[in-house]
């Protein structure tokens, strides 16, 4: 694996789209605290990009199955790297609204760059490489996200905004020039002579395979989970600085939680062959909402770092271990409408959770809000684990009577 060029060349446009994708970020936090005073206002603000993503979603599935995986990439890169023109138009007039445009081109670009990279790494690695890589994708993701909000952080005290969406942008770009020298084997010949029946397919095509495929589908609806808590992240990180009167506690909990995620995504390869990936799963969905409950104690400094500890090594443990089973159990000729529906999922769960979690921080505050969503997502882990023993015993009910009839 790690003499494959088109390895390289991925990894590389990650962690430097990475850099651009956290500079923007925390330029995003930095414009909306001072512009939108309610988190309520802030989590509609961001609603609205994930709604347009969502809207796009089934036409950039059809198109990641029917085009080169590398056009599409090239195409959602141009997109991302162009929108950011409107966010420096938003600093230099101060409008909330051409931030909402550059937020919508973002999610655009995102909902067709996501799905063709995903349906793109079974492409350039064998199978049995495919939970290293995921993982060390993720990693180097990670990895860019704690330089990435470090060097924000830092550069937000030297130099004015617009500029710090400038190395956006050249960030962008160079995931561009990069994504050029991919050189993905995506079977041209085979290719075209299936054109005529993907072209005759729909978007919904993708719902039966996911059904027929019990582990995919259970899969599927553990990812919300960790979306819980994903959803209004930012949020909960600008609620946790200002409880605790600090601005560093910012940057130590995307630290903590991205070395977290960094060792989890490691520590996975190597107990992968030792446990099942549900076992896998359910564990890390379980310290997810400890991790939640955890931040009741959010004006605790060191407690508040452990939450983030925790949640990190799970959804390191979890996300790759997701991603290899959907790449492996989902048939390739549907991997773009796969990974466009998982996306639009995701959008749709950030979405309710965003909106959701900037009420609840009016209303009630962050550390009940954190306790309420720690004990849905215990029961809802419990709730698929009841489900999913059921269903093997029925398997293996079946399997006994195959037998003994056999």
């Amino acid at each position: 694996m790690w003499r494959n060029r088109n390895v390289w060349i991925l990894l590389t446009g990650e962690f430097i789209a990475g850099l651009g994708l956290w500079l923007g970020i925390i330029g995003n936090l930095e414009f909306m605290q001072e512009k939108l005073p309610s988190d309520f206002f802030k989590s509609l603000l961001l609603a609205g990009g994930l709604l347009a993503g969502i809207a796009v979603g089934p036409s950039a599935g059809r198109l990641t199955d029917q085009m080169s995986k590398k056009t599409v990439m090239l195409m959602a890169g141009f997109v991302r790297a162009f929108s950011v023109i409107f966010m420096l138009i938003a600093i230099a007039t101060g409008s909330i609204w051409w931030m909402a445009v550059f937020l919508v081109l973002v999610q655009i670009s995102a909902a067709f760059y996501f799905p063709a990279l995903q349906a793109a790494l079974p492409l350039i690695v064998a199978d049995k490489d495919l939970l290293q890589l995921n993982g060390v994708h993720m990693n180097v993701s990670t990895l860019s996200r704690i330089i990435g909000t470090a060097v924000a952080g830092i550069l937000l005290v030297i130099i004015p905004l617009s500029l710090l969406y400038v190395g956006s942008l050249v960030a962008y770009f160079g995931l561009f020039i990069l994504t050029w020298f991919l050189q993905i084997d995506e079977k041209p010949g085979i290719k075209t002579a299936m054109q005529s029946t993907l072209e005759k397919t729909s978007f919904k095509d993708v719902f039966p395979i996911i059904k027929g495929l019990p582990i995919v589908f259970m899969t599927l609806l553990m990812t919300l989970i960790p979306t819980i808590f994903l959803g209004g992240f930012n949020l909960m990180v600008i609620n946790i600085s200002e409880i605790q009167d600090s601005s560093a506690i910012k940057g130590w909990i995307y630290t903590a939680e991205g070395l977290a995620f960094m060792l989890g995504a490691f520590f996975i390869k190597q107990i992968s062959f030792k446990l099942s990936p549900y076992i896998i799963l359910f564990t890390s969905a379980i310290i997810i909402g400890i991790a939640q409950m955890l931040l009741y104690f959010a004006y605790m400094p060191l407690l508040t770092i452990l939450a983030f500890l925790f949640f990190g090594f799970s959804v390191g443990c979890f996300f790759p271990t997701a991603s290899t089973i959907f790449q492996t159990k989902v048939p390739k000729d549907f991997h773009g409408r796969f990974f466009s529906f998982r996306n639009m999922l995701d959008r749709i769960t950030f979405q309710v959770v965003l909106l959701f979690t900037g009420f609840l921080l009016d209303l009630i505050g962050l550390q009940l809000m954190c306790v309420l969503f720690g004990i849905i997502s215990i029961i809802m882990t419990a709730l698929f684990f009841i489900k999913h023993n059921r269903h093997r015993a029925v398997e293996q009910n079946n399997s006994t009577k195959a037998s003994s009839n056999g």
